[in-house]
């Protein structure tokens, strides 16, 4: 398989949370616009092969700043398919790149909920994969609802990958590069290339989330694709808050590129697959996916923490998050409790 280029776009997000209900649609379509110019353009500068294109987290909207659950949903989400999904598709066409990106979604089986998002479409303009968020502090995700979601669109929806001319590539949303069970699940199904969507602290220390990058890509032994937003406009957030370190980092765990702040194309690399697999096939004791033993682990994590289904009966709201997480902290400080002297 021949390297490629990749690229982290480093994009501003324009929130919607101030735009009118009916002018909705098309400020998400504004931005994808701009995007496909952006991408155009780089792929000039960068040159043809230039395949894959990752974007930030929620690029379209920002995120619910105060809105219910049933504000956002017709305020802040697309729809299965919608023009959003086939405006990214002429574009991913036009530059014969794969795009990926993530944003909020409307599910015709679960009307009074909506999910977050991360997609792949590939050069032909076919979505190929989704992923539903499954860790979130105040939004829904399949987790929620897992029995129904599971019942729709089976096990393998949960944890997706796709087989691709690019590798096998997976999506990663946001702070869940914070939970290495995620990244691991998609590495050992033959996840390559982890594209990460992502909205998240501008900082010269060594956030959280940069930490993690790294972890994962070492730990997995894969590439971690990580685009960031070059700022928050359209609210009294503070803009750039959330900006700059878009990055590649390599299967052991090098940073092959990394954007400073504003809006920037820096964060491209090449992808060398072939290299990867070879680094997989290798005996030894860096060769981390093919040295556990899950069986020794799968009791604890058989132990409910997060309880599933909590929305099966229950109507959503920000609250029902907060109240949930309560009940959990609760319950795993309990042994701590219980043993005391």
């Amino acid at each position: 398989m021949q390297p490629y280029k990749a690229l982290a776009l480093q994009t501003t997000c324009a929130a919607i949370n101030n735009i009118d209900m009916a002018n909705c649609l098309q400020h998400r379509l504004n931005v994808i616009h701009k995007i496909g110019k952006q991408i155009s353009a780089t792929k000039k500068f960068i040159g043809a092969d230039l395949k894959l294109v990752v974007l930030p987290e929620y690029f379209t909207t920002g995120y619910p700043m105060g809105e219910t659950i049933e504000q956002w949903q017709k305020k802040g989400c697309v729809i299965n398919n919608g023009e959003e999904y086939k405006l990214a598709a002429k574009y991913a066409q036009e530059n014969d790149v794969y795009i990926s990106g993530n944003w909020y979604e409307l599910d015709e089986h679960f009307e009074n909920l909506y999910f977050q998002t991360s997609f792949i479409i590939n050069n032909e303009g076919d979505t190929i994969l989704r992923y539903r968020r499954l860790n979130s502090m105040y939004a829904p995700t399949p987790h929620d609802v897992l029995t129904n979601y599971i019942k729709h669109y089976g096990e393998a929806s949960i944890l997706p990958i796709v087989s691709t001319k690019l590798g096998v590539l997976a999506c990663i949303a946001s702070e869940e590069i914070l939970y290495p069970e995620i990244a691991r699940c998609l590495a050992i199904q033959g996840a390559e290339v982890l594209l990460h969507s992502t909205s998240e602290v501008g900082s010269n220390m060594a956030s959280h989330k940069n930490i993690a990058k790294l972890a994962r890509s070492i730990e997995n032994m894969a590439y971690v694709v990580s685009a960031n937003s070059a700022g928050i406009i359209g609210t009294d957030f503070p803009t750039q808050s959330t900006d700059a370190h878009s990055q590649i980092i390599n299967y052991e765990g090098l940073k092959l590129c990394e954007a400073g702040y504003g809006e920037s194309m820096v964060a491209n690399a090449t992808i060398h697959l072939e290299a990867l697999r070879q680094h997989r096939l290798r005996p030894g004791m860096g060769n981390y996916l093919s040295r556990q033993r899950f069986e020794v682990f799968a009791p604890t994590y058989n132990k409910t923490v997060y309880p599933a289904n909590t929305l099966l009966h229950t109507p959503a709201s920000r609250q029902h998050f907060l109240t949930t997480q309560q009940a959990v902290i609760t319950k795993l400080n309990a042994p701590l409790k219980e043993n005391i002297n």
